[in-house]
């Protein structure tokens, strides 16, 4: 066994036993190029990763590829989801070398850690045009022995390049709607009117993209953006990336009919498109959408809740080595269970095989899933992410309220004592990455926003203040943690943290999740309102001016960005509830409200600066609207606070 035995990542222990001397992340691996002279090779993939588990199998357990890579490099290996900040650096600085970038991702560096020659796979021998990876050990090798001096220019031109991109002045223009109205035209240039989702196969869920398409319909004005939404959340669901008997969404889809699915199930993708879909029914009143909620939902808390009270980062795409063989069928096995043929729910897979889509009756549905769970199951990558399961939190709690299922509050809870408990350190800070009892990794920019969110979400789904109490300590953390106090907005990672990285990062691109500067802007925005605090408020406008350029260019590359921008622009409207009241609660919370802020006490505070001279009504639970920074007289009824917020609220 080598180093990466001492790991707790799932990726990294599935590397253990190869022949390769592997090192984790560090100033050990460093340390040694520097004075064995060698280059690094660092290796970037995650647990989940069809082709990363193909590189493993094909050159990483290969006796004569390892002795090259042991003979002539320092070899590095790295899980992206624990190491963002890693895999987000290297990835821009492979994207720029070769246009393009994926994982498994291969990066050579100098052993001061900057890059200068990178790709993705590499076959063991040459295919399709690509050399094979002994090729590229060896001609990487040599070059760096004969041609050292440019290979070092090479790499410190790209890594000052990737630092000045982070280096960018704010924008001085006035910050307008325009921004946002802005983005429609892009957005209907990317739609499939046929198929919803936006751009070609292979098809990524856009979750971000249907918010943003939610809130540009609610501020009226476009007429196809609820459209170009509900299209593209009845196509996902109908089978095949949607898994139809387990509930849940797989990675993506291969083709444009959202059919044939990249089977890895990752907890992030699910977090999120269960609040797309709960906001879709908040908008259209729709059941079809509430039912994929509870059927995502329930399907993470089955598959992915851990003892400790996380949630697991994701299920593999691979069972026993075969993409999907869990989760496909062939019509012989669809009829041995429901003892008669249903070939009309079958849709061609490969290798004999086919996906289930459609509408299957509930009681089909779960004597076939009864069958599927008697199978060989994909492995779970059973690391703790902070961020992920700050989505996760969010999507619970506010499900939980708006549903009514306490189930899911609880769970909610769970998940908000285990992230403010087990999985954070010295002095309240987060960490990244949670397994089997041991938690490390200083937390990245989108730990803090992600859980910041979600802890906002439990206060208003609970009515309980203590999280929201702890959403503003940790929002403090952030700012003070991440800021660029010179130019605005947040860099990825801090600065006391020894990561050993060439440069420092910000990252505004929102796919597949929130970047941090998006969702930190958002929850700074929400807090701001609700404390008051225009130090908070200003650092979000930090982010806008600084990402201008971008969300006019590439609208669609920033959805959650112009989320919190629709949030900047709305009209303040902050909802107050003072003393015990789930019907009041349920009744501020209710519709699609996504700029309304609340704040909620069972008892009167001054804690709180929107619940701050708020009192009961003659001995009874009261509640506050307050819009454009006047407030409107108390009420102690449900309906008549529905009537002072408007059941189309979305203001």
């Amino acid at each position: 066994m080598n180093r990466l035995a001492a790991e707790t990542s799932p990726y990294l222990l599935q590397h253990a036993d190869n022949p390769v001397d592997w090192y984790a992340w560090g100033e050990e691996a460093f340390s040694r190029a520097r004075e064995e002279d060698k280059p690094v090779l660092l290796s970037v993939g995650y647990a989940a990763c069809h082709w990363c588990h193909v590189m493993e199998h094909e050159s990483f357990e290969n006796e004569e590829i390892a002795r090259l890579m042991n003979e002539h490099y320092v070899s590095v290996k790295v899980d992206r989801e624990e190491r963002p900040d890693v895999d987000g650096l290297y990835m821009d600085a492979v994207v720029a070398m070769t246009g393009g970038g994926g994982w498994p991702m291969t990066v050579f560096l100098t052993p001061d850690g900057k890059p200068f020659f990178g790709g993705t796979y590499f076959p063991p021998e040459p295919r399709r045009g690509m050399p094979s990876f002994p090729q590229v050990l060896t001609a990487v090798a040599e070059a760096y022995r004969t041609r050292r001096g440019d290979l070092e220019r090479q790499a410190e031109a790209l890594v000052e390049a990737i630092r000045n991109a982070s280096e960018q002045p704010p924008s001085g223009e006035p910050l307008t709607t325009g921004l946002l109205t802005g983005a429609l035209p892009g957005l209907r240039r990317l739609f499939d009117p046929a198929e919803g989702g936006f751009g070609p196969a292979p098809k990524f869920p856009a979750a971000s993209t249907i918010e943003l398409l939610l809130r540009l319909h609610a501020r009226g004005g476009a007429g196809d953006a609820l459209h170009m939404a509900t299209l593209t959340l009845d196509r996902m669901a109908a089978g095949g990336m949607y898994d139809v008997l387990g509930g849940g969404f797989h990675r993506y889809s291969v083709d444009a009919r959202w059919l044939v699915p990249h089977f890895e199930k990752m907890l992030y993708d699910n977090a999120l498109l269960a609040s797309a879909y709960l906001h879709a029914w908040t908008v259209t009143g729709e059941e079809r959408y509430r039912r994929v909620v509870e059927e995502t939902l329930d399907y993470m808390l089955r598959e992915l809740r851990l003892p400790e009270g996380g949630l697991a980062s994701a299920q593999d795409a691979d069972t026993d080595g075969v993409e999907g063989l869990t989760y496909s069928w062939t019509p012989d096995e669809i009829e041995a269970v429901l003892g008669e043929d249903r070939s009309e729910w079958l849709q061609p897979f490969e290798d004999g095989r086919f996906v289930i889509r459609g509408e299957i009756p509930a009681d089909a549905r779960a004597a076939l899933l009864r069958a599927r769970e008697t199978r060989p199951q994909p492995l779970r990558d059973d690391k703790v992410l902070a961020g992920w399961n700050g989505l996760a939190l969010a999507a619970l709690a506010e499900a939980g309220a708006l549903l009514g299922r306490a189930d899911w509050l609880d769970a909610a809870r769970a998940l908000g004592e285990f992230l403010l408990g087990p999985l954070s350190g010295e002095g309240g800070r987060l960490l990244r990455t949670y397994r089997e009892g041991e938690a490390r990794i200083p937390g990245y920019l989108e730990d803090y926003a992600n859980v910041v969110n979600g802890l906002v979400e439990v206060s208003w789904a609970t009515g309980e203040l203590r999280w929201l109490e702890e959403a503003r300590r940790l929002a403090g953390l952030m700012v003070d943690l991440f800021a660029d106090a010179e130019r605005g907005g947040f860099y990825v990672d801090a600065p006391t943290d020894g990561n050993g990285l060439v440069a420092r990062r910000k990252e505004f691109d929102d796919h597949p999740t929130p970047a941090g500067n998006s969702m930190a802007a958002f929850v700074l925005l929400r807090l701001a309102r609700i404390y008051g605090d225009e130090e908070l408020e200003r650092r979000a406008v930090g982010v806008f001016r600084l990402a201008v350029p971008l969300m006019e260019r590439a609208p669609g590359a920033v959805p959650h960005l112009l989320c919190a921008l629709d949030l900047h622009f709305s009209p303040p409207r902050e909802v107050a509830v003072v003393g015990e009241s789930q019907e009041l609660r349920a009744a501020a919370l209710s519709g699609f409200r996504p700029n309304t802020v609340f704040a909620f006490s069972p008892e009167p505070t001054e804690a709180v600066p929107l619940l701050a001279g708020k009192g009961l009504v003659a001995g009874a639970p009261a509640a506050y609207v307050c819009e454009s920074f006047a407030c409107q007289r108390p009420v102690t009824a449900a309906d008549e606070l529905r009537r002072l917020l408007g059941d189309d609220a979305a203001a």
